[in-house]
């Protein structure tokens, strides 16, 4: 039997409520894991939870024979799935992308698709709208974290996201991630 940590990603999905990270957290602790990274959202009425959780194999077998009832004491849909520590890829130097503009659709799309045909992946996004001070125009704004393959030049791809930006008109900014 290995005693070696092991991974497992849980995703939740439910009616925002107080509470609910107090007991999703409790189920984790009380069956011997730990949280080991987390994504939580609100988004309209709904909260959205992503938990890479750590223990040992039984203590996430625990933790996964738990789940039904989870859900259906928290009133929400769950997902569990086991996985691996990615760990740090060396080849792939961390880079922040932040974009704002008019809110229109497509932004989210356009600019996937510029980086994935790149073979450049995003690793973390997170988008929202908002009204813009003093004329209440609906703009939207994105932050990524992407890694960009170490053998690419930054400077040809940097001058690349510029124009592509500027042919959609959004204000854009590619830079090493920091910290």
């Amino acid at each position: 039997m290995p005693t070696q940590n092991q991974y497992l990603v849980l995703s939740a999905l439910g009616k925002d409520r107080p509470g609910i990270v107090d007991e999703l957290a409790g189920a984790v602790h009380e069956t011997g894991c730990n949280i080991a990274d987390s994504r939580m959202t609100v988004l309209g009425g709904e909260f959205a939870i992503l938990l890479m959780v750590e223990g040992l194999w039984n203590t996430l077998a625990k933790l996964e024979d738990q789940v039904p009832e989870l859900e259906k004491r928290l009133g929400m849909t769950m997902i569990c799935r086991r996985t691996s520590d990615r760990g740090p890829d060396g080849e792939l130097l961390p880079y922040a992308v932040d974009v704002v503009a008019l809110d229109h659709p497509g932004i989210v799309h356009n600019l996937a698709s510029f980086f994935s045909s790149r073979q450049i992946n995003i690793e973390d996004m997170v988008t929202s709208t908002y009204a813009a001070p003093h004329t209440g125009t609906p703009m939207f704004a994105i932050h990524m974290s992407v890694g960009i393959p170490a053998s690419m030049q930054i400077a040809p791809l940097r001058d690349e996201f510029m124009t592509f930006c500027d042919s959609m008109n959004l204000d854009a900014v590619l830079e090493p991630l920091k910290g």
